[in-house]
């Protein structure tokens, strides 16, 4: 599995970044460190790891279920376009994809250890490994990030044994990097390289949560972009 840097700010610096663990998840803006080593998630964890219609808000639930809170800082949000599929399955997957994203960036941007049992709650295994590395890259590079991320083209596609493959792209042109000492933002014109393209397994919890087991990500420009 793959983890790729994908915003400007750090595609023209880094590039694409292997993770040493099976699996990454991909956040909006600014791209993430290259870190892959398990102390840095457990040092993030502060815990054991044991119609283009915007979705509707992915903090919002309405099967009944408690979720962590997650809220977006000033500056910093995320749109999910594609409304109800019209499966209950398929919209399912969606909104708790969409809620994770959110709780991934919400630690980036405000307080990763506060966001961990969020963190827990829509990953397990490599996937969480993953993606508390991913967050710590951007701590350790004294990074943050400012503006809105779109998530499109989003596709759920059944798989044996009751998961499910969820494809989507990611267009982080309107993100820009923030010093988190300083508070600067960095302003840049859109490229390319701000487009990912993600395939990612997600399966569904004794809790009615789908859980994202691991994510292969990559250069969005052929597929996303346009």
């Amino acid at each position: 599995m793959q983890h790729t840097s994908h915003s400007r700010s750090v595609r023209r610096g880094a590039g694409a970044a292997s993770l040493a663990v099976a699996a990454a998840l991909l956040l909006s803006a600014c791209g993430g460190g290259d870190s892959s080593s398990s102390d840095k998630a457990d040092k993030v964890a502060g815990a054991d790891t044991g119609t283009k219609a915007a979705a509707p808000s992915a903090s919002a639930s309405g099967d009944g279920i408690k979720r962590p809170k997650v809220v977006l800082p000033k500056g910093v949000s995320n749109v999910f376009e594609g409304g109800k599929t019209g499966d209950p399955k398929q919209d399912a997957v969606l909104a708790d994809n969409a809620r994770n994203l959110d709780a991934i960036n919400a630690a980036i941007t405000t307080d990763a250890k506060k966001l961990t049992p969020a963190l827990q709650f829509y990953n397990k295994g490599d996937a969480l490994t993953a993606a508390l590395a991913f967050i710590q890259g951007f701590y350790d590079d004294g990074r943050s990030y400012v503006g809105t991320t779109r998530y499109y083209n989003r596709k759920v596609t059944p798989l044996k044994g009751g998961a499910v493959a969820l494809t989507y792209c990611q267009d982080a042109t309107k993100t820009y990097p923030k010093d988190r000492k300083t508070g600067k933002v960095t302003h840049s014109p859109g490229s390319a390289d701000d487009y990912a393209f993600f395939n990612e397994r997600l399966e569904k919890n004794d809790k009615g949560i789908w859980q994202s087991t691991s994510v292969i990500s990559g250069a969005g420009a052929d597929k996303c972009a346009g």
